[in-house]
């Protein structure tokens, strides 16, 4: 018997069944970090190449923990519509009590919400018009409650402003702690507030803005910590998605035939954790890579990281 070749590879990960590595990277994942704090961002991203004209292209669930840079599960779904039903799947595998959840409008489910409460969890939850009368409450609430010179007290107003390559950003996050005027609160297991971020940004003379509306499980949340969870959120595109595409060239991936390219993601998000891990060498991923290249000893000590966990 002789060393396998590239087509046994590609066959055995053809065949094996995708929930028994989804499984066994969350347990994996359990004993790397003990008990999980912080921000949970729960976010989906296509694999552009690996659909056909029969099949579309793979669509992945991660959940990744920002305070420690690594992915705790991932979870495949059809299109960006099913993240609704893969969500409660995917939190059904992972250990997150304590944890604030951060997940987009599409996220945003009355069951979606009870189940991360029942995973002793808080929710941050995006809004828009999925849920229109919510977000309809909360728009104009929020919209006129910024207007009041009062709502800009320590606790529920903060303010950020950053200023880098040419680009202006400034930030107001306003929060409410007394919503019992909401109507139909009652659906949403343990809300305890709303929120609103206004972004503004300025760049090549032009100036546009934004404003996010959230609901919220955490009891008396203060605006700097809603600030602060969502940029930890929407950093989930360039600590994770972003490195995937560049470091792992996963966009450019053309597996697909039965359940490759599932597997394959999975074992992309293992090696950047196995990577992310990895402290005895400061260099970015596509650096470590070359390394374990290069070096057979520190090549040896990375896979260590995943067979002596």
């Amino acid at each position: 018997m002789g060393v396998p070749d590239a087509n046994t590879f590609r066959y055995v990960l053809m065949k094996i069944t995708p929930e028994k590595i989804h499984s066994l990277f969350a347990e994996w994942m359990k004993t790397v970090i003990s008990q999980i704090k912080g921000v949970v961002a729960i976010d989906g991203k296509q694999a552009r190449r690996t659909g056909d004209e029969k099949k579309r292209p793979l669509h992945v669930l991660s959940a990744f923990a920002q305070e420690y840079g690594l992915v705790l599960g991932q979870l495949a779904c059809e299109e960006k519509s099913n993240e609704i039903t893969a969500i409660p799947k995917l939190l059904e595998i992972l250990e997150i009590k304590g944890c604030i959840v951060t997940i987009d409008a599409m996220g945003t489910q009355t069951e979606i919400a009870k189940k991360i409460r029942e995973k002793k969890a808080d929710y941050i939850l995006a809004l828009k018009s999925n849920q229109p009368n919510l977000y309809d409450d909360v728009k104009l609430f929020m919209d006129e409650y910024s207007k009041d010179s009062e709502a800009k007290s320590k606790d529920i107003y903060a303010y950020t402003i950053d200023n880098s390559h040419g680009r202006l950003e400034k930030r107001e996050c306003f929060v409410c702690n007394d919503i019992g005027w909401l109507d139909n609160r009652e659906k949403w297991t343990d809300i305890h507030g709303i929120g609103m971020i206004v972004a503004k940004i300025e760049e090549n003379g032009k100036t546009s803005e934004q404003r996010h509306y959230f609901i919220y499980s955490c009891k008396n949340l203060n605006a700097a910590e809603l600030m602060s969870a969502k940029r930890n959120h929407w950093s989930i595109e360039n600590s994770l998605h972003w490195v995937l595409d560049m470091a792992f060239r996963e966009d450019d991936s053309r597996a697909r035939k039965d359940y490759s390219a599932e597997n394959f993601n999975t074992l992309r998000q293992l090696a950047y954790n196995i990577l992310k891990l990895d402290k005895s060498f400061k260099g970015s991923f596509p650096d470590k890579q070359f390394l374990c290249l290069l070096d057979s000893n520190y090549l040896d000590k990375i896979i260590s990281y995943w067979l002596c966990s």
